[in-house]
Protein backbone atom coordinates (compact mmCIF):
# COMPACT_ATOMS: atom_id res chain seq x y z
CA UNK A 1 0.00 0.00 0.00
CA UNK A 2 1.60 3.46 -0.85
CA UNK A 3 2.13 5.76 2.21
CA UNK A 4 0.03 8.69 0.78
CA UNK A 5 -2.54 6.17 1.10
CA UNK A 6 -1.92 5.16 4.76
CA UNK A 7 -1.96 8.13 5.73
CA UNK A 8 -6.03 9.25 4.16
CA UNK A 9 -6.91 6.00 5.78
CA UNK A 10 -4.99 6.91 9.00
CA UNK A 11 -6.38 10.49 9.10
CA UNK A 12 -9.82 9.59 8.34
CA UNK A 13 -9.73 6.80 10.95
CA UNK A 14 -8.56 9.49 13.80
CA UNK A 15 -11.48 12.05 12.19
CA UNK A 16 -14.42 9.66 13.12
CA UNK A 17 -12.93 8.52 16.53
CA UNK A 18 -12.55 12.67 16.98
CA UNK A 19 -16.53 12.91 15.62
CA UNK A 20 -17.35 9.62 17.60
CA UNK A 21 -15.82 11.37 20.82
CA UNK A 22 -17.26 14.63 20.50
CA UNK A 23 -21.25 13.61 20.20
CA UNK A 24 -21.47 11.08 22.85
CA UNK A 25 -23.70 12.19 25.80
CA UNK A 26 -22.45 14.80 28.35
CA UNK A 27 -23.38 13.22 31.46
CA UNK A 28 -23.75 16.46 33.60
CA UNK A 29 -26.87 17.60 31.37
CA UNK A 30 -29.89 18.26 33.08
CA UNK A 31 -31.56 18.89 36.33
CA UNK A 32 -30.40 17.82 39.86
CA UNK A 33 -31.85 18.02 43.08
CA UNK A 34 -30.05 17.64 46.48
CA UNK A 35 -30.59 14.32 48.51
CA UNK A 36 -30.17 15.86 52.04
CA UNK A 37 -30.32 12.16 53.46
CA UNK A 38 -26.98 11.36 51.74
CA UNK A 39 -25.18 15.10 51.87
CA UNK A 40 -23.62 16.14 55.21
CA UNK A 41 -23.94 19.96 54.87
CA UNK A 42 -22.54 21.88 58.17
CA UNK A 43 -25.10 24.46 59.81
CA UNK A 44 -24.09 28.13 58.46
CA UNK A 45 -23.29 26.40 54.74
CA UNK A 46 -24.50 27.41 51.99
CA UNK A 47 -27.38 24.66 50.58
CA UNK A 48 -27.90 24.49 46.92
CA UNK A 49 -30.65 22.09 46.28
CA UNK A 50 -31.31 22.44 42.93
CA UNK A 51 -28.21 22.38 39.80
CA UNK A 52 -28.55 22.45 36.14
CA UNK A 53 -26.86 22.20 32.90
CA UNK A 54 -27.73 22.62 30.05
CA UNK A 55 -26.34 22.72 26.52
CA UNK A 56 -26.27 26.49 25.20
CA UNK A 57 -24.81 26.16 21.13
CA UNK A 58 -21.31 25.32 22.47
CA UNK A 59 -21.32 26.34 25.76
CA UNK A 60 -22.71 24.71 28.84
CA UNK A 61 -25.05 26.97 30.94
CA UNK A 62 -25.27 26.46 34.55
CA UNK A 63 -27.96 27.34 37.08
CA UNK A 64 -27.98 27.04 40.83
CA UNK A 65 -30.70 27.90 43.40
CA UNK A 66 -30.76 27.19 46.81
CA UNK A 67 -29.80 29.48 50.50
CA UNK A 68 -26.92 30.98 51.92
CA UNK A 69 -25.97 30.69 54.89
CA UNK A 70 -28.51 32.81 56.54
CA UNK A 71 -31.66 31.36 54.87
CA UNK A 72 -32.00 33.84 51.93
CA UNK A 73 -32.72 32.52 48.65
CA UNK A 74 -30.60 32.36 46.33
CA UNK A 75 -30.28 31.60 42.10
CA UNK A 76 -27.01 32.04 40.18
CA UNK A 77 -26.53 31.44 36.69
CA UNK A 78 -23.58 31.14 34.67
CA UNK A 79 -22.32 29.92 31.10
CA UNK A 80 -19.42 28.48 29.48
CA UNK A 81 -17.10 25.92 28.41
CA UNK A 82 -15.53 23.10 29.85
CA UNK A 83 -11.96 24.95 29.86
CA UNK A 84 -10.93 26.32 32.82
CA UNK A 85 -11.29 29.78 31.54
CA UNK A 86 -13.13 32.43 33.81
CA UNK A 87 -16.43 33.34 32.77
CA UNK A 88 -18.37 35.56 34.69
CA UNK A 89 -21.67 34.99 36.95
CA UNK A 90 -24.66 36.34 34.55
CA UNK A 91 -27.20 36.38 37.09
CA UNK A 92 -27.12 36.45 40.94
CA UNK A 93 -23.37 36.76 42.74
CA UNK A 94 -22.19 39.70 40.82
CA UNK A 95 -18.35 39.93 40.81
CA UNK A 96 -17.82 35.92 40.95
CA UNK A 97 -15.96 34.67 37.94
CA UNK A 98 -16.35 30.42 37.35
CA UNK A 99 -14.13 28.40 35.58
CA UNK A 100 -15.31 24.55 34.99
CA UNK A 101 -12.80 22.18 33.69
CA UNK A 102 -13.83 18.51 32.96
CA UNK A 103 -11.41 15.87 33.82
CA UNK A 104 -12.15 12.42 32.56
CA UNK A 105 -15.94 11.64 31.26
CA UNK A 106 -17.45 11.82 34.37
CA UNK A 107 -15.83 14.16 36.67
CA UNK A 108 -15.70 18.02 36.74
CA UNK A 109 -14.19 20.85 38.72
CA UNK A 110 -15.89 23.98 39.34
CA UNK A 111 -13.37 26.97 40.95
CA UNK A 112 -15.00 30.46 41.39
CA UNK A 113 -13.50 33.49 42.73
CA UNK A 114 -14.15 37.08 43.50
CA UNK A 115 -11.90 39.14 41.92
CA UNK A 116 -8.33 37.65 42.12
CA UNK A 117 -9.20 35.13 45.46
CA UNK A 118 -10.73 31.56 44.47
CA UNK A 119 -13.15 31.21 47.38
CA UNK A 120 -13.90 27.63 46.63
CA UNK A 121 -12.88 24.18 44.92
CA UNK A 122 -15.77 22.02 44.20
CA UNK A 123 -15.76 18.78 42.44
CA UNK A 124 -18.68 16.60 41.03
CA UNK A 125 -18.29 13.42 40.33
CA UNK A 126 -21.29 11.94 38.12
CA UNK A 127 -22.16 8.03 39.05
CA UNK A 128 -21.14 5.40 36.48
CA UNK A 129 -25.02 4.69 35.89
CA UNK A 130 -25.76 8.76 35.11
CA UNK A 131 -28.35 8.45 38.02
CA UNK A 132 -26.60 11.15 41.11
CA UNK A 133 -23.74 13.31 41.40
CA UNK A 134 -21.57 13.88 44.04
CA UNK A 135 -20.13 16.82 44.74
CA UNK A 136 -17.28 17.54 47.56
CA UNK A 137 -16.49 21.87 48.13
CA UNK A 138 -14.02 23.39 49.90
CA UNK A 139 -14.00 27.11 50.53
CA UNK A 140 -14.46 29.61 53.88
CA UNK A 141 -18.04 30.75 55.10
CA UNK A 142 -18.42 34.38 56.30
CA UNK A 143 -16.54 34.06 59.45
CA UNK A 144 -13.36 33.01 57.37
CA UNK A 145 -13.55 29.37 58.79
CA UNK A 146 -13.01 26.54 56.36
CA UNK A 147 -16.20 24.57 55.75
CA UNK A 148 -16.49 20.94 53.72
CA UNK A 149 -20.08 20.88 52.15
CA UNK A 150 -20.39 16.88 50.57
CA UNK A 151 -23.84 17.14 48.60
CA UNK A 152 -25.86 14.59 46.61
CA UNK A 153 -27.88 15.17 43.73
CA UNK A 154 -30.34 13.16 42.18
CA UNK A 155 -30.88 13.23 38.41
CA UNK A 156 -34.77 14.34 37.68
Amino acid sequence: MKPQRIAWILSLSLLGIGIAYAQRPNPFLGTWTLNEAKSKIPSGAAKITKLAFEAVGQDIKQTRDGTDATGKPVHTEWTGKFNGHYYPVTVGDKGVTVAMTRVGSRTLVVTPKRGATIIARVRGVVSADGKTISVTSLGTNAAGKRVRVFAVYDKE
